[in-house]
């Protein structure tokens, strides 16, 4: 499968669209997202449903809610993860976060650290603010229509 990435120029493999995403989990048995969102965000705005696919996502926040302290071991707590799920530094691995900007910085992180397929969704879950200042109306996970729940 091509992957088609909307920007290369980065220290990572590249920024992706929400599809190709959504296409990378579908056809590549060795991939996984993670979601760097808050269990906040999770629980408050929503989260991909993979369950057609017969997978799930990974948590692990990058931040935390409410002070937004950085989680020094996101590095870590997600190799571990990782590694219990496909042992295989070589396997796909994309992040999500609201907007594409704390998810770019962990496909980074990541990368640094020898994950090679490391592939940011620019647009993230909820996308670009419009000009009223709401998401999910330009771009984004939920705007594409791809699945997702909210509890």
């Amino acid at each position: 499968m091509q992957i088609d990435t909307i920007s290369k120029n980065t220290e990572y493999a590249g920024d992706i669209n929400p599809k190709t995403a959504w296409s990378i989990l579908e056809n590549y048995d060795e991939s996984l997202l993670v979601d760097v969102r808050t269990k906040a965000e999770l629980n408050y705005v929503g989260y991909a449903d993979l369950s057609s696919l017969k997978k799930s996502f990974i948590n692990i926040e990058q931040q935390f809610f409410p002070g937004g302290n950085l989680n020094e071991n996101f590095v870590a707590e997600l190799e571990e993860v990782i590694i219990e799920n496909v042992p295989n530094k070589e396997c796909h691995v994309i992040f999500l976060c609201r907007s594409g900007a704390r998810s770019a910085w962990a496909a980074s992180m990541m990368a640094q650290h020898g994950w090679i397929n490391c592939y940011n969704i620019a647009s993230g879950f909820e996308g670009d603010p419009d000009e009223f200042h709401h998401r999910a109306k330009i771009n984004g996970w939920k705007y594409e229509g791809l699945p997702w729940i909210q509890q």
